[in-house]
């Protein structure tokens, strides 16, 4: 019986210690696309396509490509070695979809709030969002083809963030671009839990 629990114990002492990160931002800034690009597993997502429901709701206005909208949340999974699993949740960009943030943000280590220079001020929900709760975020500014580029400390200013919360670039397309964010998000919580947080470039 003893070698049994110890077995067991054993089996438990292996399993690698998951972690809660949220993919956040405004309409059409990445999301979806940053989860599919990093995700080890096929992501799960809960797309819609756009109707003219969203008439005079959604504002396509730089993004009038776009044909969907995530509706509840998209969902991937990435191990950083055998010690660690990160579990990926893209939260919803439009604002009739918000109240399934609570949801989502329960047990998070920290976020990831994707910002698009074409619309900039979508990402001001999830930014105040996350200060208020006390999570810990990074910004990665996603760098779409013909968009304007801007220096990172103008987009630290524009989103009035303190010098604490890292500011970054990114292709939400290539997946090494998005493991970067990641990494860095997770160490920026690390430090933040820590109490051992100093201001960052950018």
């Amino acid at each position: 019986m003893d070698s049994v629990r110890s077995d067991v114990g054993a089996a438990r002492a292996k399993l690698p210690t998951a972690i809660k990160i949220l993919i956040a931002g405004g309409f059409g800034a990445g999301k979806t696309t940053m989860v599919g690009s990093v995700s080890e597993t096929r992501p799960l997502r809960t797309e819609e396509t756009l109707t003219d429901r969203g008439v005079g709701v959604d504002d396509l206005s730089g993004v009038e490509e776009k044909k969907t909208t995530t509706v509840a949340m998209d969902f991937g999974r990435i191990s950083i070695g055998d010690a660690h699993v990160l579990y990926l949740f893209g939260t919803p960009g439009q604002e009739r979809f918000w109240f399934v943030w609570d949801e989502l943000a329960l047990g998070a280590m920290g976020a990831v709030v994707i910002a698009d220079t074409r619309r900039l001020a979508d990402c001001f929900p999830s930014v105040d969002y996350f200060e208020r709760r006390g999570t810990p975020f990074i910004v990665a500014v996603n760098c779409f083809e013909g968009a304007r580029r801007y220096d990172l400390q103008e987009i630290r200013m524009a989103l009035d963030l303190g010098p604490a919360t890292p500011v970054v670039l990114c292709d939400a397309r290539q997946r090494e671009s998005s493991k970067n964010v990641l990494v860095t998000l997770v160490q920026h919580a690390m430090r933040t839990r820590t109490g051992a947080e100093e201001p960052v470039a950018g």
